[in-house]
């Protein structure tokens, strides 16, 4: 029971906050306009601040464990190819390939995973290792595969290149990211100052990005593309994390990178995907949906999923 209040009280916050945008806007107290520029500050500055924040306070030189990153590094690589490569034969609208791959490998890692690292274990453990590991790889991957979604028509496989590859470099989180591994590697601490307007600059993403989604979603146009977001949402819950845990335990990883790993394999969908999606021209419908149904349901999963590990004594 115990890791049930747990699960909710860690999922149930961003589902309620999402369903206090969406019922705000029935309200009308905010505006489409209100989501169209949320979306673009989360997405160029919020977001990419908290990234560079999370990197740059890892203690990468204490943590690291070439086996574990090894493994979130392939894991990531396998799991996103092996997703991408089914969409492309199975969704007939290449438009919504790119929207539904970012959706179903692209967890919370970055939001959750401290979180359910320090209320385990007392402290974040592995989690950061993981994130400069993974997120990296996420970012870089979504943005190929959703340019290439966008461009499904496009002939000129040179112009798409060029699109993708620019994409990668300009892309604001990517930047956040690489940004922070400097100052993690060299244990540079900021000035007072710059600390605390780092934290409010970064505290906006998660709270402003789920409002934005709840705003903008849409009951109507979400049931159009239920197929999608079902199979996204067993995709992102249940296959990943029951295909690669059970290879994580085979190979030795226990404790806080089994915990790591859960946060890698099993979180819900980040909020990022939806900012992501709907900024580079992808689907913000199936994108939204996708948020909201991993998110409602990982309370669900999450609990089960560590129930078992700590039943076996893995965590």
């Amino acid at each position: 029971m115990s890791n049930f209040i747990y699960s909710l009280n860690a999922t149930m916050p961003v589902f309620l906050v999402m369903l206090l945008g969406w019922w705000l806007k029935r309200l009308k107290f905010l505006t489409d306009d209100f989501v169209s520029v949320g979306d673009k500050l989360v997405f160029k500055v919020a977001l990419p601040v908290l990234v560079f924040k999370d990197i740059a306070g890892a203690d990468l030189s204490h943590d690291f464990n070439l086996k574990f990153v090894l493994f979130c590094f392939f894991g990531t690589c396998i799991f996103f190819g092996v997703t991408w490569l089914m969409a492309e034969l199975f969704i007939k609208d290449k438009s919504l390939v790119g929207t539904f791959v970012q959706g179903s490998f692209r967890g919370s890692a970055a939001i959750l995973g401290i979180a359910f690292a320090q209320n385990i274990y007392g402290d974040s453990g592995l989690v950061p290792m993981m994130i400069v590991a993974s997120i990296p790889l996420f970012n870089i991957f979504s943005v190929i595969v959703l340019i290439r979604s966008v461009n499904a028509g496009e002939t000129n496989r040179a112009a798409v290149i060029k699109k993708t590859l620019w994409g990668i470099v300009t892309n604001p989180i990517i930047i956040g990211i690489f940004a922070g591994i400097p100052f993690a590697l060299l244990h540079i601490e900021f000035p007072s100052i710059v600390a605390k307007t780092i934290d409010s600059v970064g505290s906006l993403s998660t709270p402003l990005a789920l409002l934005t989604i709840g705003a903008g979603f849409s009951t109507g146009a979400a049931a159009k593309q239920w197929k999608l977001t079902s199979v996204a949402t067993v995709i992102k819950l249940i296959l990943i994390p029951g295909i690669f845990l059970p290879v994580a335990v085979a190979m030795g990883f226990r404790n806080e990178e089994l915990v790591a790993l859960l946060i890698l394999t099993g979180a819900p969908t980040t909020v990022s995907s939806y900012i992501m999606a709907k900024n580079m021209g992808g689907d913000g419908v199936l994108a939204s949906g996708i948020v909201v149904a991993t998110t409602l349901f990982s309370s669900v999963t999450l609990t089960l999923i560590i129930f078992i590990l700590k039943t076996f004594s893995y965590i």
